[in-house]
């Protein structure tokens, strides 16, 4: 298929069978809508759409990062787009950097079944403790005894663990190297392992969430792995984060500008449709035409900026593109926030309620400006990088 055919596919699909099935899907139980779900990831599969952003050596669409881009906008309007479609985080992700440093081993036992839609994955890096924007501090440590790994640690927001198969765990294996960027690895731990604790599912805004939609509290207590589980070599950590973050962070982007959309209409017709008095239509009044002229604008801006973000790293790499990515993640954040917020204030009481989309849109994204990154630590890095320029 051209990729404008499967781009025109993937969107009749969303619209029919995803999006049609969301007063019932956001309103019930994982175990509950698991089932259904499974069966639209089935008809994917059937329609060939399956995993779109991983290459057709490993049994997807091939697509590159600025063709996913688009696809990740028309998925991203709905919560389970990405799920359906296997393309979703944490676990698009752990594909890829199995795909690019897995053994042979490791990608018979995780990454064929995670490509087949058999098993879920997890990522555990983030803990309680230290601050999540630096992930050359961290209090979990694996001490190689024999050809084993021994693990010690505690992590939080360990999103999907929940009935996932297998966490790839970000810790520190060696502790006295002078480089900071050479103290972690990335370790495969099986989620049945004795010595890994499952604490709690942490409830976000009020709620919980269970399977793929949790983010977990986790603990090492002796946890036992062998040392075939690395992935890569030791104290490559850092760099394989690096090399999932980039492209990942377009994903997020794209995602958000796909709910920005969905919001953005919504927002429309609402000012369209809603009277304030004898024939005075919301969209008459000032204000709102304001929100709704400044809204368009940003969203424009924010896909130019992401699709060349994109191009920019299909051609030159993560690394020589790292300042176009912060740039990305912190704007489409907020132009995120500032949609979702106005279409909101247009819906007036509706807008809070779970009667559309968007009060799932507020508590689940407000987060946006946090993970991957917190905004600061973005523009921080952005500045930087600039009068770094000019000092030459």
């Amino acid at each position: 298929m051209e990729f404008k055919e499967i781009k025109e596919k993937i969107k009749s699909f969303v619209k029919k069978e995803i999006i049609a099935l969301e007063p019932w899907i956001l309103n019930s139980d994982w175990s509950d809508k698991l089932p259904k779900l499974d069966q639209i990831r089935e008809k994917v599969r059937v329609n060939k759409l399956w995993l779109p952003q991983i290459s057709k050596q490993y049994g997807g669409l091939g697509l590159n990062n600025e063709q996913f881009g688009e696809i990740s906008e028309i998925l991203g309007a709905s919560p389970y787009g990405h799920y359906c479609f296997n393309c979703q985080a944490p676990d698009a992700g752990n594909m890829e950097i199995l795909i690019e440093c897995g053994s042979d081993n490791q990608k018979e036992q995780y990454l064929y079944p995670l490509l087949e839609g058999k098993i879920r994955s997890c990522f555990a890096m983030t803990e309680p403790n230290f601050a999540g924007s630096n992930p050359t501090k961290m209090g979990t440590f694996a001490t190689k005894k024999g050809n084993d790994y021994i693990i010690n640690g505690h992590k939080w927001f360990t999103s999907g663990f929940d009935g996932s198969s297998f966490a790839i765990v970000m810790l520190i294996t060696n502790p006295k190297t002078d480089n900071p960027h050479k103290r972690a690895s990335q370790i495969i731990v099986p989620t049945d392992n004795k010595g890994l604790e499952f604490v709690r599912n942490v409830s976000v805004m009020g709620h919980s969430g269970s399977g793929w939609e949790s983010h977990a509290e986790i603990k090492f207590n002796d946890a036992v792995v062998s040392t075939s589980n690395i992935l890569g070599n030791e104290g490559e950590g850092f760099s394989i984060a690096q090399k999932r973050l980039g492209p990942g962070r377009i994903h997020h982007c794209m995602r958000w500008i796909g709910m920005c959309e969905r919001s953005f209409d919504l927002m429309c017709k609402r000012a369209l449709s809603r009277e304030i008095s004898q024939g005075i239509m919301l969209g008459n009044k000032q204000s709102v035409q304001n929100w709704i002229s400044e809204c368009r604008a940003e969203i424009n801006a924010a896909r130019l900026l992401v699709q060349d973000a994109a191009k920019k790293i299909d051609a030159h790499g993560s690394y020589k593109s790292r300042a176009d990515i912060s740039i990305i993640k912190f704007y489409c954040a907020q132009v995120l926030q500032k949609v979702v917020d106005c279409a909101i204030q247009v819906y007036g009481a509706k807008g809070v309620t779970d009667d559309t989309i968007l009060s799932y849109y507020y508590r689940h994204e407000r987060a946006a400006r946090i993970y991957d990154g917190a905004d600061e630590v973005h523009k921080s890095r952005v500045a930087r990088l600039i009068l770094k320029e000019y000092l030459k």
